[in-house]
């Protein structure tokens, strides 16, 4: 095995050390805004913060790291105000989380966009979600072309 190479284990929650689930509570804490620092997520679990840090970016909540999702969507819209508007709000109000947006000059009234979008917390499947994307007010089409 080359040294770059990762390799993931599934294990059930009953064998792992009391510092690495811990570590997860912490996490979670952190992510719903219960606790404002790992200083107070730490303290209110019991775990030292150098236990915390060795372990935050090698546990994850199994249903997290399944979920977790990049994808690319090109899309074709007309060139009027607030098309561009309406897709990120629509975006935003599904859950996802725009990474990046690349859009060309309209050519005949259509600008060609391609965005990358965090869908780990949609509220939808990304099938209906294209689906919806594409019966927006100036989205002529709507594809998703990529997934990671």
């Amino acid at each position: 095995m080359r040294k770059s190479e990762e390799k993931y284990y599934l294990v059930r929650e009953e064998i792992l050390p009391e510092a690495i689930l811990k570590t997860v509570e912490a996490k979670q804490l952190l992510e719903s805004g219960e606790a404002e620092t790992v200083h107070e997520a730490v303290e209110r679990v019991g775990l030292s913060r150098s236990a915390y840090y060795k372990y935050k970016d090698g546990i994850f909540p199994f249903n997290a790291m399944m979920r977790e999702m990049i994808i690319t969507i090109s899309l074709e819209l007309e060139h009027r105000s607030g098309v561009l508007s309406r897709v990120l709000t629509f975006v935003a109000g599904k859950g996802g989380n725009v990474l990046t947006i690349n859009q060309t000059i309209p050519l005949q009234g259509i600008a060609n966009l391609a965005m990358s979008i965090d869908t780990s917390v949609l509220n939808l499947s990304i099938t209906d979600f294209a689906e919806e994307l594409q019966k927006l007010d100036g989205v002529r089409k709507a594809t998703v072309v990529g997934r990671g």
